[in-house]
């Protein structure tokens, strides 16, 4: 196996790694996908909700009159992963379950968390490509398609939504802005990394390379993102950034719960864990 820590050659078009996988000390170049192909793969577009009875069907909906138009892929469905809420989001689920259940999914779990939420359900699901994004959908659906095609067409493993790439487009209070520029910068100087956005909630992934990180992911909230991103950084995984046109638009009730000096402190812990256990994954797999 390759060292964990080797040198990653700089973005191409946005991709890390370029246009191969290397894996086991194999280099598999990937050939373009046909249009059967793509037409055989499933997708899945899975939604973390707790206590959001207020958006959850109005937003839901929204994704699916989407995906109807666009057509990107014929075997699509769209999974609501219920997360501890005690709202009526789980009854609001079950109702667009059963008006079709072709298209839409119910997966409940009694604990809170989105990395927890997506871990179980990632880890049951049998889809090709598993596509995650917050209810709220404040990064628009325009933006889907190119999430989406570098997967179908191989380019790429992972793909992650940026707020902070040249051609994004924000819309955003100015602590929520000075959190995320805070916590990247953190994060490129403690974990060595170059990519620009490691939180935003708007993600693509292949299901091969989320069995591959899986036993390495512990965080059950929201830093299961940078965590599913740096070992698949670290394990030479291809993967794409893509700029998206981000905006905060909450209802009172639903006002955003970072508390800036707490937050970026409990991320830099995070951060500095995450640095220890690189290094003993390292030293274990340069000793195999």
């Amino acid at each position: 196996m390759p060292p964990l820590f080797a040198l990653i050659p700089p973005p191409v078009d946005g991709y890390i790694r370029g246009n191969y996988l290397s894996t086991y000390h194999t280099i598999i170049y990937m050939t373009p996908m046909s249009i059967n192909e793509r037409s055989n793969l499933r997708v899945e577009f899975c939604l973390p909700v707790r206590n959001e009875e207020k958006i959850l069907e109005a937003n839901a909906r929204r994704l699916f009159d989407f995906l109807q138009a666009q057509e990107l892929v014929n075997n699509w469905q769209i999974v609501v992963i219920i997360n501890g809420s005690q709202d009526q989001s789980a009854a609001i689920a079950q109702n667009l379950v059963n008006q079709d259940r072709a298209r839409f999914r119910l997966h409940e779990i009694e604990r809170s968390g989105k990395g927890l939420a997506l871990k179980q359900y990632f880890s049951t699901s049998c889809a090709d490509v598993l596509v995650f994004m917050d209810i709220d959908l404040a990064v628009s659906l325009d933006n889907l398609p190119s999430l989406l095609l570098p997967i179908l067409e191989k380019k790429a493993d992972l793909v992650i939504g940026s707020r902070l790439l040249p051609n994004s487009q924000t819309s955003r209070s100015f602590w929520r802005s000075l959190v995320s520029n805070v916590y990247n910068l953190f994060s490129r100087i403690i974990l060595g990394h170059d990519l620009s956005d490691l939180q935003c909630g708007f993600k693509a992934l292949t299901r091969d390379l989320f069995n591959r990180v899986q036993p390495l992911l512990r965080d059950d909230n929201w830093f299961f993102d940078t965590e599913l991103v740096i070992f698949s950084f670290y394990f030479g995984y291809r993967i794409k950034e893509v700029p998206v046109n981000w905006r905060e638009d909450r209802y009172d009730e639903r006002k955003s719960k970072i508390r800036v000096v707490i937050d970026v402190w409990a991320f830099l812990k995070n951060l500095f864990f995450l640095r220890r256990r690189l290094y003993f994954v390292k030293k274990y797999h340069d000793s195999v």
